[in-house]
């Protein structure tokens, strides 16, 4: 496994319980808007990569019925462990602790992927895996963040941590294949490419309202939580309390939180 995979993981690993909290204000949104873009019906199966704690799996689980089946796959466990404790009543719904690009099941009427694809090592090739467990004719949806979305907090979050720990600011990341298809034209190109037909890309407009309580959950239950994971309790705190203040006298009030939902039909 690649030191960015694993880092990747070891942020959702230690961001499950707060991930789920986060969930109400920004993944299950986003989730359901996926879910909608499938157009999935009762005794559908479907395969949902990067599943997380749900968010678009229950509702996936919910339109396909007690007649369907979602196998769910992530490879945090305990993102997987709160999925199993929210989905208890769902039996359609198969949690799966493991790897989206070595799935071998295929077959499936739908796959879908809220916010995962761009984790994969190599996006392109981890993309065309998904779509290769879908039979032909069946629906491919995959969400990404648009450009410039959630940067705000990153770009907050990464002061605070450099001004209570004196140290300089987190490195940007270095551009990669998502910062050039993030924009609604240039992915359904990038999507066509990988041989979808019936290709639309539908810009989901979300916006968060900043309260301090949002805010924090914003870091501490999405993958900038990362950022934290060597620093002790104390300073963590410290670090929220300045993050805190740097919105406020920014007159941060909203974050930018809008998704590209891309949906194909697979030849």
């Amino acid at each position: 496994m690649s030191s960015r995979k694993i880092g990747t993981q070891r942020a959702f690993d230690e961001a499950a319980a707060d991930f789920a909290a986060l969930g109400r204000h920004l993944w299950e949104p986003i989730g359901a808007a996926t879910v909608a873009a499938a157009g999935l019906g009762p005794g559908n199966r479907v395969l949902d990569a990067c599943c997380g704690t749900g968010a678009s799996a229950i509702p996936a689980a919910r339109a396909v019925g007690a007649g369907g089946v979602v196998d769910a796959l992530d490879l945090s466990g305990p993102m997987i462990g709160e999925l199993r404790r929210l989905s208890a009543d769902l039996p359609q719904l198969r949690a799966h602790e493991a790897d989206a690009t070595a799935w071998e099941t295929g077959g499936y009427d739908a796959v879908l992927s809220a916010l995962g694809i761009f984790f994969f090592p190599d996006m392109t090739d981890g993309t065309e895996r998904l779509i290769s467990r879908v039979r032909p004719g069946g629906r491919a949806v995959f969400t990404i963040w648009r450009g410039g979305s959630m940067v705000t907090a990153g770009r907050h979050v990464g002061r605070a941590m450099a001004e209570v720990t004196d140290s300089a600011p987190p490195p940007e990341r270095e551009p990669g294949l998502i910062d050039r298809i993030n924009q609604a034209g240039a992915y359904a190109e990038w999507l066509s490419a990988r041989g979808l037909s019936d290709v639309d890309v539908v810009v989901d407009e979300l916006r968060l309202t900043m309260t301090p309580e949002v805010a924090w959950l914003v870091i501490i239950g999405s993958g900038f939580r990362g950022l934290l994971s060597d620093l002790e309790p104390g300073v963590v705190e410290q670090v929220r309390e300045r993050y805190l203040d740097s919105l406020r006298e920014g007159g941060v009030t909203e974050l930018d939180a809008t998704t590209l939902i891309g949906s194909g039909t697979v030849r």
